[in-house]
C-alpha cells in the first residue's frame, strides 16, 4: 500500500463523513509560487463547500501547511510552524493537519516519521491528492481560478514550474523538476479572470522567466507572452521577476521601453561577481558579462530599477573575493538588493564542496553588504524628492497613512511610499494616484497625493 493510500485509509477509518462545510486554514510559507498553489487549492475547496481562510490568526478545524524547503532558514520556519500546529492539534483546536509543498517533497518519509500527528503528508503538485483526502471533487473547469491571499488589486501569475538552470547551490530542480511552461493561451485566460476580479498589477513569476516557453515552442517566448498580456483589459502594470542573466534577452527591455504597462523594473539574480565562484555556482556567465548586461539595460532605460540577489559564504569565497563583491555593489549602484547566507544543501552539486566560511562570518558578510546597500538606497531615494510619481495604494499603516508603491517596487520585498492625503480627498486601496515625493529615508519614500 502506498503512503498516499495509507493516509486515505487512516482518514476513512476515522471519519467516513465528508469534511465539507468545515473551516480550513491554509498557511503558506516560502515564495510567491507557493502562494499561487495555495490560492488555487483554496478556490477548489470553496467550490466544495469549505470555508477557507488564508493565514487565519486562530486555529481552524482543518489546517493545511504549504511548506518551503529551499534553504535552512526556510526549512526551520516550516518546522516551527508544523510544531506550533501540532500543539494546537494536541489541544483539540485543530482536528485535521495536512502538510504539503517543497519541504515535504524533499523529506516526506522523515516528516511522516517525525510528525505522526500529521494526518497526511503530500509533496508538490498535490492539488488532486489533497482534494481526494478531504473528500472533495476537482472542478476541472476552474483550474486557473483562485481565492486570493494578496490584496485584490495585485496577483502573481506563475508562468512555469521547475527549472533547467542547475545552479550549483539550488535544490529546486530536485524538488520541482525540469521547467514546464504554461501555454500562452491559458495564461492569457488566467490573466483575464484576474483582471475581471479587479486585479490591476500582474507579477509574472517563475524560477526562470527567461526560458519561458522553450519546452513548448522550442524558443524563449517571454516576449510573445508579454505581447498577449498587454492586450488584457484592466491590467495597468505588468512586473517581471527572476530574469536569469546568462540568457537575458534585450528584446524584453525594448518591449518595456515601448509599453508603459510593463513596469520599468527587472529582478535579475546575479548571486556573485567573482568568475571562479560563478563557475562553481554553474551560473554560466562572467562578472564582466554581468556588468555589460546591466550597462546595456541602463543605456536603453536609464530610469529602470534593477533588483538582484547575492549569496555570501559560498565555498571558496575568500575575503578578497568578498571584497570584490563589495566594490562591485558600491560601483554599480543597484536599486534593490537581497542578500542570502549560503546554505549547504544536500541534493545540490555544491554539497560535495567543503564549506570554507563559518556561519558567523557568513552573517557578518551579509550584514556588511546590506549596510552598503542601505547607503545606496538612501541616496537613490533622496534623488526622487520633488518628483511626481504614479503610485498604487496597497493599504494603510498603523498611523492611518496610506501605503503605496511606485512601478519601481514590488510588494513585500521593496520600498514603499508613505502618503498623506489632502483634506476631504477620497483615496481608495487598489487605485492609482500621482504623488509628489517630499522626503525619503533608506527604504521608504514619503509624499503627498496630488
Amino acid at each position: 500500500m502506498s503512503i498516499f493510500q495509507n493516509s486515505i485509509s487512516k482518514a476513512s477509518c476515522a471519519a467516513k463523513a465528508s469534511f465539507a462545510g468545515c473551516g480550513v486554514n491554509i498557511i503558506t510559507l516560502g515564495c510567491s509560487k507557493n502562494t499561487v498553489d495555495s490560492e488555487q487549492l483554496a478556490f477548489q475547496l470553496e467550490q466544495n463547500g469549505f470555508k477557507v481562510v488564508h493565514e487565519c490568526e486562530k486555529p481552524l478545524p482543518i489546517t493545511l501547511i504549504n511548506t518551503c524547503g529551499f534553504i535552512n532558514d526556510a526549512k526551520s520556519q516550516s518546522i516551527e510552524t508544523i510544531l506550533s500546529c501540532i500543539e494546537d492539534k494536541l489541544a483539540g483546536r485543530i482536528k485535521t493537519l495536512v502538510l504539503f509543498g517543497c519541504l515535504t517533497q524533499r523529506y516526506k518519509k522523515d516528516l511522516q516519521t517525525e510528525f505522526p500527528e500529521a494526518d497526511a503528508v503530500f509533496g508538490v503538485d498535490a492539488l488532486q491528492e489533497i482534494l481526494l483526502f478531504l473528500h472533495a471533487n476537482l472542478c476541472t473547469e476552474s483550474l486557473t481560478s483562485r481565492k486570493m491571499s494578496t490584496p485584490l488589486h495585485y496577483a502573481y501569475l506563475k508562468i512555469s514550474e521547475g527549472c533547467n538552470q542547475r545552479c550549483g547551490y539550488c535544490a529546486i530542480p530536485k524538488i520541482r523538476g525540469r521547467q514546464v511552461s504554461k501555454p500562452i493561451e491559458i495564461l492569457r485566460d488566467e490573466a483575464v479572470i484576474l483582471a475581471e476580479s479587479g486585479v490591476k498589477e500582474l507579477i509574472l513569476i517563475a524560477q526562470d522567466l527567461t526560458h519561458y516557453g522553450y519546452d513548448l515552442y522550442k524558443k524563449q517566448n517571454l516576449h510573445a507572452l508579454l505581447e498577449e498580456l498587454l492586450k488584457v483589459n484592466g491590467i495597468e502594470w505588468l512586473r517581471l521577476h527572476y530574469l536569469y542573466p546568462n540568457s537575458f534577452q534585450m528584446g524584453i527591455i525594448d518591449l518595456m521601453k515601448e509599453y508603459p504597462t510593463i513596469c520599468k523594473y527587472v529582478d535579475i539574480p546575479i548571486q556573485h561577481i567573482d568568475d571562479e565562484l560563478l563557475r562553481a555556482m554553474n551560473r554560466r556567465i562572467t562578472g564582466n558579462e554581468i556588468c555589460r548586461l546591466i550597462d546595456s539595460i541602463r543605456t536603453k532605460i536609464p530610469t529602470i530599477a534593477i533588483r538582484t540577489s547575492l549569496i555570501v559564504g559560498f565555498p571558496g569565497e575568500t575575503k578578497k573575493k568578498f571584497n570584490q563583491l563589495c566594490r562591485f555593489l558600491r560601483e554599480i549602484q543597484l536599486d534593490r538588493v537581497g542578500v542570502f547566507a549560503y546554505s549547504h544543501e544536500e541534493d545540490t552539486p555544491a554539497y560535495k564542496l567543503k564549506e570554507t566560511v563559518s556561519l558567523k562570518e557568513k552573517e557578518r558578510r551579509k550584514e556588511e553588504l546590506l549596510f552598503i546597500q542601505q547607503d545606496i538606497s538612501l541616496k537613490k531615494n533622496k534623488n526622487k524628492i520633488g518628483q511626481a510619481l504614479k503610485v498604487i495604494i496597497d493599504g494603510k499603516n498603523s498611523d492611518h497613512k496610506f501605503i503605496g508603491r511606485t512601478e519601481f517596487d514590488s510588494p513585500e520585498v521593496d520600498n514603499t511610499v508613505i502618503l498623506q492625503q489632502a483634506d476631504k480627498q477620497q483615496v481608495a486601496v487598489g487605485k492609482f494616484y500621482q504623488a509628489k515625493i517630499t522626503s525619503a529615508d533608506c527604504f521608504d519614500l514619503h509624499g503627498e497625493i496630488i
